[in-house]
């Protein structure tokens, strides 16, 4: 064998090796990287799920899985597989097994979750929901969990006044975004902001299951509406006694505004805002935005479901087409949010209350505001005729205004701001606290 030909021998062997250690080198590289805390959702229609998984290599990959809303709490899954960029894993759970099949980049694992034969997205990002130290907390202990809300506060020195600020619907958090949108609106965040620079200090909070809240999850088939209202009322108290604040209000937005007037009759509150409240029961409200979406067959059979969780009754046959929304294991907070007329709620408070609404809102019509104002004539009243459910000017067309759900660059509606802060300046919601409380 000739000189050359033994160097080439040998460079190429040496490439062979250099070429094996980088290959290890990155395969060890992306195993730190999946190695730790992961949380995220899993999106099935109309709702998304929190979840949180903790991925270990010790020897062998392991893990955990915690669904907040299903009461499942650091599962162990049955296994875990990660090869290079691909990361899958498993849970059996009452002889089901359900998968996670997903692949790593960019500092976030996305794939397919499948169970029963459907599969639905997945997305998980590193970390922990919320750090520590993002942004000034307050929290309040209840009989299921701590609570978190984030403090908005104004220059100057206190005491101020402060609104309680209640998110809407579903998986929302303490900013008005929703995991099961795509992007972020930002829209109580912004609202609270403006607030400040107002001199009006808020608090608004992640709804259990969610953010900084997810840990103090209740199980779907647990919850009822009313522990949304105790939520609420839990910082109401907090805060009248807090001598940082004088006056406590509520701003209450979309689902969030029946849970505010609840509040408000129990709480220590001097001021309610409605944001796109509805003015029916949800029952007919959940009627009303069905109607448009379904067969005559599937409409008549939500009218005798409705029907009947209003009588307290379980439905145990229900369509395909209907489970989303009817699933048993909702059904009890249906029927104790369908418990509640806003007009009669609204009705009973003693207070300044603003009613506002907007003119593309795709969820909540100007009509049920003015439900609301027959029901309260006493009400001031506000229309902002561009204005959609996010509290943002929105086009015509409704593909355009749903893209302001996710448009977090997009301000808040013009005059929503001046004009809450108008009526609550009008009616002395800037009193210190000795003129509140008496002197």
């Amino acid at each position: 064998m000739n000189k050359r030909l033994c160097c080439l021998l040998l460079m190429t062997v040496v490439l062979l090796v250099v070429a094996a250690c980088s290959d290890h080198r990155e395969d060890a590289k992306e195993d730190a990287a999946v190695n730790g805390k992961w949380t995220g959702t899993i999106e099935v229609p109309n709702q998304s799920l929190a979840i949180m998984v903790n991925l270990k290599n010790d020897d062998g990959w392991t893990g955990t899985i915690s669904i907040p809303a299903q009461g499942v709490k650091d599962y162990p899954l049955s296994s875990v597989t990660v090869d290079g960029e691909k990361v899958s894993f498993f849970m059996e759970i009452q002889r089901e097994q359900l998968s996670f099949d997903g692949t790593f980049a960019n500092e976030s694992i996305a794939g397919d979750f499948s169970q029963r034969g459907q599969t639905f997205s997945f997305k998980l990002t590193k970390g922990s929901p919320v750090k520590e130290d993002d942004g000034d907390f307050l929290h309040v202990e209840t009989d299921e969990g701590t609570l978190y809300g984030e403090v908005e506060q104004p220059d100057g020195q206190g005491p101020f006044p402060v609104m309680i600020i209640i998110p809407g619907s579903g998986p929302t958090d303490r900013n008005g975004n929703s995991s099961g949108v795509q992007g972020a609106n930002n829209s109580l965040k912004m609202l609270a902001e403006r607030l400040a620079e107002q001199g009006i200090a808020s608090v608004r909070y992640d709804k259990r299951g969610v953010g900084k809240n997810v840990a103090a999850a209740i199980p779907e088939n647990e919850l009822m509406f009313a522990q949304f209202v105790d939520d609420a009322v839990a910082w109401t108290e907090l805060l009248a006694k807090d001598e940082s604040y004088s006056n406590v209000g509520i701003i209450g937005h979309s689902q969030g505004s029946l849970v505010g007037m609840l509040a408000a009759q129990q709480g220590d509150v001097d001021t309610f805002v409605s944001l796109s409240g509805a003015g029916r029961t949800i029952d007919q409200v959940l009627y009303s935005q069905l109607r448009s979406q379904l067969s005559d067959e599937l409409l008549q059979e939500t009218k005798d479901i409705l029907g009947k969780l209003k009588q307290g009754e379980q439905v145990k046959n229900i369509s395909q087409g209907l489970q989303n929304v009817f699933r048993p294991s909702v059904q009890d907070f249906l029927a104790s949010w369908m418990a509640y007329d806003p007009s009669e709620e609204i009705a009973s408070l003693d207070m300044p209350v603003l009613l506002v609404n907007g003119g593309r809102d795709l969820q909540v019509p100007v009509s049920e505001a003015e439900s609301l104002r027959k029901a309260k004539p006493d009400a001031d009243r506000l229309v902002l005729e561009k204005m959609n459910h996010v509290l943002k000017e929105a086009p015509a067309d409704e593909q355009g205004n749903k893209e302001t759900y996710g448009n977090p660059d997009l301000p808040l509606a013009d005059g929503l701001v001046d004009e809450i802060v108008g009526f609550l300046k009008e009616n002395d919601f800037e009193a210190e606290r000795g003129e509140k409380n008496g002197g």
